[in-house]
């Protein structure tokens, strides 16, 4: 054994205890005839005391060496009050360098300014900075506060295949040349969806996974190549049980992670979430809902407006307390062009102060419209408006990301607040222009609403399903839905998403079969387990809480992958590589 304690461990009570303590040299002290070594390992740091009979030992030790030391727990005569086990020292009688160290490429500290890119480079040295350490460990806790409560609750953890057949709908698959099958291709699943679906089918009842996922998609703050959900599958339920038992994991998790004990779960439709928050994935950390004020202009003489409206389209609203003296006019041409990245073609405002009006649209409205807009919205001296006239999809989703933007500006939002609300009754359908067709909103799978069954085939544009998100302080954290779990509506919703019952037999095959021998009512979620860590530990960037990720360009920069391969493997899987210019 080389050691008997670890470094967070020692306290008063173990004074006059000789122990052996390993770990990596994180600041080194020479007052000459004493040297003073704070040793580091996962679980903290010791001061050891090299006296003038052993410091002579440590003379050529340096940062990030790897020791083991033996000595005897002394209480300080003062304490460090920074470190858990700042109340004592190991005065060190015995010490053996297992492994040397060159100068570190980056501060191993919890304060760096290391770059990034260097950092994810010798990704293994950032591990040890406890940032990077604390959030995996938080990670850790996670996983296991969530596979005890669904073992308690009868969930199976049952692994699926990472090597899959391609299907559509969705992000770009990765795919997997076979060996064997020349010409044909394995795809590394974009989630355990269909796999979960014939589990229930195959009579498992509850199951569960902590998943790997890929998806060949742009990445941003929030997104890796990779990425692990906590994936769960219920048969004979309903939205109400899967809601319960994802509310029973997420209570548990915020308990025992940050203390918290009043969480509560609101529900919002999605028409709803859109018409106030302008989003699907709303924070509702703070209020500035939306306000439709279409009914005000119908006869105004503004043409924005008048235009707007008698084209079918909405004018939203958007108020902010006190804010008048806050927003400059270069902060308003700031949002005028913002708003134009959503395809709004322009913000309109008023601010209201000293019972006065001023702003964009101040001249062009009649003092009898502004009157009725402060009324209506029950503006007060000091309170500014935002408006946007135009689509009603383009309306409700720029003044959104303006109520976003504004929210983080203007401090509107409590950092310190968890605020969780499910969004209910999405589209069944949406349409893409690239492909001109409808797709699925949510995947191909997923339930109407009863009451819009004789929709899906003629009515697209207006039917509603029975998926459902969870999102946290503006993060979507969580995807689900009611399954299809009958045949003939299944064929339907492939029909409507124009796939043939032989191209549909052709991507779906195994699965369709399946539903010919008794397919149970089910449901289920995927929890996205990057989001949460990154919301329970404070940063808005995934690859903080991801042990080795990449970059934005979905690029390795410790390991250098993607590479290339050699020739003899690419002729041996029957692959020519086509250069492109």
């Amino acid at each position: 054994m080389y050691r008997d304690h670890t470094c967070g461990e020692l306290r008063k009570t173990d004074e006059g205890k000789t122990v052996t303590l390993c770990g990596w040299v994180s600041k080194r002290r020479n007052l000459g005839s004493i040297v003073f070594i704070d040793l580091r390992d996962r679980y903290g740091i010791t001061q050891i005391t090299f006296d003038e009979n052993n410091s002579e030992k440590v003379k050529d030790v340096r940062n990030e060496y790897v020791i083991k030391v033996t000595g005897k727990v002394a209480v300080k005569e003062n304490a460090n009050d920074k470190l858990a086990t700042g109340e004592i020292e190991v005065i060190a009688s015995d010490v053996e360098i297992l492994s040397t160290s060159e100068t570190t490429p980056m501060i191993i500290a919890d304060e760096t300014d290391a770059l990034e890119e260097l950092r994810l480079k010798y990704r293994y040295l950032d591990i040890r900075r406890n940032p990077i350490k604390e959030k995996l460990l938080v990670r850790d806790k996670v996983t296991m506060i969530v596979r005890n409560i669904l073992h308690e609750d009868n969930f199976v953890e049952v692994e699926t295949p990472i090597l899959s057949k391609s299907t559509p709908e969705g992000a770009r698959d990765y795919l997997v040349p076979s060996r064997l099958y020349k010409g044909k291709f394995y795809a590394l699943p974009q989630s355990p969806q269909i796999y979960k679906q014939l589990l229930m089918i195959g009579g498992m009842d509850r199951y569960f996974q902590i998943a790997r996922c890929f998806r060949d998609e742009d990445l941003r703050a929030d997104r890796q190549p990779e990425f692990t959900q906590i994936d769960m599958e219920m048969s004979f339920a309903t939205e109400e049980d899967i809601w319960s038992e994802v509310e029973k994991v997420m209570k548990a998790i915020f308990k025992e992670v940050k203390g918290i004990t009043d969480l509560t779960f609101p529900r919002i439709k999605y028409v709803d979430a859109m018409d106030k928050y302008g989003s699907d994935k709303p924070d509702i950390r703070f209020g500035n809902e939306m306000v439709n004020v279409t009914d005000l202009f119908k006869e105004s003489n503004f043409a924005v407006f008048k235009n707007c409206v008698a084209e079918g389209g909405i004018i939203k609203a958007l108020v902010f307390k006190n804010a008048a003296a806050n927003l400059s006019r270069k902060k308003f041409d700031e949002l005028n062009e913002f708003v134009k990245v959503y395809k709004a073609k322009a913000l309109a405002y008023l601010k209201y102060d000293n019972n006065e009006f001023t702003g964009s649209v101040n001249n062009a409205l009649e003092q009898g419209e502004k009157e009725a807009l402060r009324d209506y919205l029950k503006m007060e001296n000091g309170d500014v408006v935002m408006m946007i006239a135009d689509k009603k999809a383009i309306a409700e989703v720029a003044l959104g990301a303006v109520r976003k933007k504004m929210g983080e500006e203007l401090g509107l939002i409590d950092k310190n607040k968890f605020a969780f609300c499910w969004i209910t009754e999405f589209p069944m359908y949406e349409y893409s222009e690239e492909e001109d067709r409808w797709v699925s909103a949510h995947h191909p799978f997923t339930a109407p609403r009863d009451c819009d069954i004789d929709k899906l085939t003629t009515d697209q544009a207006n039917c509603y399903s029975r998926a459902y998100d969870l999102v946290l302080n503006g993060y979507e954290l969580l995807s689900g839905s009611v399954r299809i779990h009958n045949s003939e509506m299944q064929a339907k919703v492939f029909s409507a998403l124009g796939l043939t019952p032989e191209k549909a037999k052709a991507k779906f095959g195994f699965f369709i079969d399946a539903f010919k021998y008794g397919a149970p009512p089910h449901c289920g979620v995927g929890i996205g387990l990057e989001r949460l860590i990154m919301i329970l530990t404070g940063t808005d960037n995934i690859k903080e809480v991801v042990a080795f990720p990449k970059t934005a360009t979905a690029y390795c920069l410790m390991s250098d992958a993607p590479n290339t391969v050699d020739q003899d493997q690419l002729d041996f899987l029957g692959i020519d590589i086509v250069k492109q210019d």
